[in-house]
């Protein structure tokens, strides 16, 4: 705790106790204020601003200091002042010393409490971010909560200052006006008691759930406003429609069948979506082919010989394709069909809120039915982003859509991106024969990773003999004398003739057979009528934390709805959307995003969960790193993959996690074990003190948590314990 936070603290305590001391607090007793009334008046009467003055500071110093007695002060506010200065004093008094006791909380505690427990508050803190005002509303409506309570936790909490006190100024005016009132009778009141009644109570609660009801009402409101001009059918065929079969889609339609919910799948193209037929699955069997042909390139070094490797890039294409077929069953028509999942195949377009059209093809015919749907969920996926290149209209290019499809090795092959997907194939295809150049206009590669993990990764790309050239801009591709050719810019850092750095720029020929755009992915948002009915769009279908649209019954997740594109959080997603979709109003959740795990799949595969190094620099946020050089691990070295780091992340003197990089063999593999425990919330003590199997590269999550202990080690206590044992052996 800092200075002027402790001796914050020690006034407030000094002046808190110098009331009970001095017994400062008898005079905030009816009995007295009653026995004083008469003096007061006529103090009032002959100095009338002096007095309102006088008894404002003591209001405001008597809230602010928690002290007991507010009430007697409100009563004597209406017994001296009136009901209408006597209201004006109470109210303003009330909430302003109301706003000092939740500054002095907010200055002392507040960032201790957010440091400690932070993770824990998370979904605190974004609810009342965004319904703060109207809880806050409801306490100060209800007077049996205490309000000198109410002050010091919201002053923990992330809500407004300024919405405190205005919330806090027309919560708390109704209740203080009946005290004020009552006041004005004081003759008449013996005790507390007869000021408030039960049924007085009892109306003060009801009011205090207004706020809630209002909300209620207002949801109700935006859902008729949404709904407007459409006519809501008197029942419905399905409680679901989905509409993509990808891993979103399919993920939220097993939900839906498994809690036994009537639910229509609907998939344009093939079941699996993006993952099954042109990304995860054949770009990891792809990968897998190229890593087989690398080792045995380099089996020698180990005396293993196995002569000239060849690649038969047909058949590894074949491979590629059987790897799907043997995947396929588990996404396919008949397993859904079996698990309770209607499945249409063919196009889909929303028409109204509740109503969705297929249009197939059966038997050379077209065919269109209307399907009608208490919900929907929007899971149409992404598709291969393709800038407008000048020129790339005359090449034959390819995406990780039509990548899979070639049927001859590439002896050039261009690579733009240098993202996941880009590192991924540029590596594949130069281990199985092509030569691949890589283009990407940053920098560095792997924009969002920590540098030293992308320098890792690039020497390894390098050494394998792809040219990677950065800082390099696409421009436009050209035909030279029947050859395809990119022009790009090259941005060059020179020292210039008097000695100051200037950016230079060049344009560069590259010659290639074949070009691969892998520069993102952009969200299937166009074709099924969403601009129609006023689906609200911003590059990705936009969303709540119910992953909700502005249709209230209209979800979206997976890679349409963002903001991750990666195939386990648009599976996270889809339990969520189907859920909501099924159980709302009774029953809803928010997605949490507080754990997510990626991975780049190149070798060495480069793994993530939580901040990286760069996103924690940018929050400005405290942390210490530890790491170990996977070149020590003895597995590592027995299977000759010596390489990499396990990186850390932890709150400054503490083993709480906060983010794990892992460049390294089998780096996602590894990871699973931090997933867990961030979610968990074990921290490093707990693994390092977990027995790993040895040899095993799992150990390396062992080992880096000793190196933390060692870092973290109580220096003080081993030099009195290094003490002790001298003086045993004396």
């Amino acid at each position: 705790m800092s200075l002027k936070k402790l001796l914050l603290l020690l006034i407030i305590v000094a002046l808190f106790i110098s009331a009970f001391a001095f017994d400062l607090t008898q005079y905030l007793s009816l009995d007295v204020l009653k026995e004083k009334q008469q003096q007061l008046n006529q103090l009032f009467v002959d100095y009338p601003f002096q007095v309102f003055a006088i008894y404002f500071v003591v209001y405001v110093a008597s809230t602010a200091l928690s002290l007991p007695g507010a009430t007697i002060l409100t009563l004597g506010a209406g017994a001296i002042f009136g009901l209408g200065w006597g209201l004006l004093l109470a109210s303003f008094a009330a909430s302003l010393g109301a706003f000092l006791a939740f500054l002095s909380a907010r200055f002392i505690l507040h960032d201790w409490v957010q440091e400690k427990f932070g993770d824990r508050l998370t979904a605190i803190n974004r609810g009342m971010e965004r319904d703060g005002a109207f809880y806050l509303l409801s306490l100060r409506l209800v007077p049996l909560f205490p309000f000198f309570v109410i002050n010091l936790v919201m002053g923990l909490t992330k809500i407004k200052a300024w919405t405190f006190y205005w919330v806090s100024q027309v919560g708390m005016l109704l209740g203080t006006a009946v005290y004020v009132n009552a006041g004005t009778q004081l003759a008449q009141i013996s005790s507390l008691g007869d000021v408030i009644s039960a049924d007085l109570i009892g109306a003060f609660v009801l009011l205090g759930i207004f706020p809630l009801i209002a909300k209620a009402v207002l949801a109700f409101v935006k859902r008729r406003k949404a709904f407007k001009g459409y006519k809501k059918p008197k029942s419905f065929d399905n409680n679901l429609v989905v509409i993509g079969a990808g891993s979103a889609g399919l993920v939220s339609a097993y939900i839906a069948a498994t809690v036994k919910a009537k639910v229509t799948l609907i998939e344009k193209h093939k079941m699996g979506g993006d993952c099954l037929n042109t990304g995860c699955v054949p770009s990891k069997a792809l990968l897998h082919v190229a890593e087989l042909a690398h080792n045995a390139r380099n089996a020698s070094s180990a005396g293993v010989h196995v002569g000239e490797v060849s690649v038969d890039f047909k058949q590894v294409m074949q491979q590629v394709k059987s790897v799907i077929k043997d995947i396929e069953p588990h996404d396919s028509v008949e397993r859904y069909t079996k698990l309770g999942v209607d499945v249409e195949q063919g196009d889909a377009r929303i028409v109204s809120p509740w109503e969705v059209e297929v249009t197939s093809n059966v038997e050379g015919k077209s065919e269109t039915k209307r399907i009608t749907t208490r919900s929907i969920i929007i899971a149409t996926g992404a598709k291969p982003l393709v800038p407008d290149f000048e020129g790339l209209d005359k090449v034959d290019y390819l995406t990780s859509d039509t990548l899979w499809e070639l049927d001859e090795l590439p002896k050039r092959l261009l690579v733009l991106g240098g993202g996941p997907i880009g590192c991924e194939l540029s590596q594949a295809f130069q281990r199985l024969g092509s030569q691949v150049t890589q283009v990407e206009m940053a920098e560095r590669l792997m924009g969002p990773e920590d540098a030293d993990t992308v320098e890792l990764l690039t020497r390894r790309l390098t050494a394998e003999g792809i040219d990677i050239r950065l800082n390099h801009k696409a421009l436009r591709f050209e035909q030279h004398n029947g050859e395809s050719v990119l022009i790009a810019e090259q941005t060059v850092d020179n020292e210039s003739v008097d000695n100051q750095n200037a950016d230079q720029s060049k344009d560069v020929e590259i010659p290639f057979d074949k070009v691969l755009i892998a520069l993102g992915r952009q969200p299937n948002i166009t074709g099924f009528g969403l601009e129609e009915l006023g689906v609200q769009t911003n590059k990705t279908v936009s969303t709540n934390e119910l992953l909700q649209t502005n249709f209230p019954n209209i979800y979206a997740c997976g890679d349409v709805a963002g903001p991750y594109q990666l195939t386990h959080v648009a599976s996270h997603q889809a339990w969520y959307a189907s859920v909501n979709a099924l159980f709302d109003p009774f029953k809803t959740f928010r997605a949490d995003y507080s754990v997510i795990p990626w991975v780049t799949y190149t070798s060495p595969q480069v793994a993530n969960v939580g901040l990286t190094e760069q996103q924690a620099k940018k929050a400005d946020k405290p942390y210490e790193v530890t790491e170990y050089d996977i070149g020590e691990l003895d597995r590592a070295i027995a299977d000759d993959s010596a390489y990499g780091r396990v990186k850390v992340l932890t709150k400054p003197g503490k083993d709480e996690l906060l983010g794990v990089n892992i460049v390294g063999p089998q780096a996602g593999e590894l990871l699973a074990e931090y997933v867990l425990a961030m979610k968990y919330g074990i921290g490093l003590n707990k693994i390092l003190g977990t027995i790993h199997s040895y040899p095993t590269l799992a150990e390396a999550n062992k080992y880096v948590a000793g190196e933390w202990k060692r870092a973290n080690a109580p220096q003080k206590l081993l030099t009195w314990v290094e003490k002790f044992h001298r003086w045993r052996r004396s």
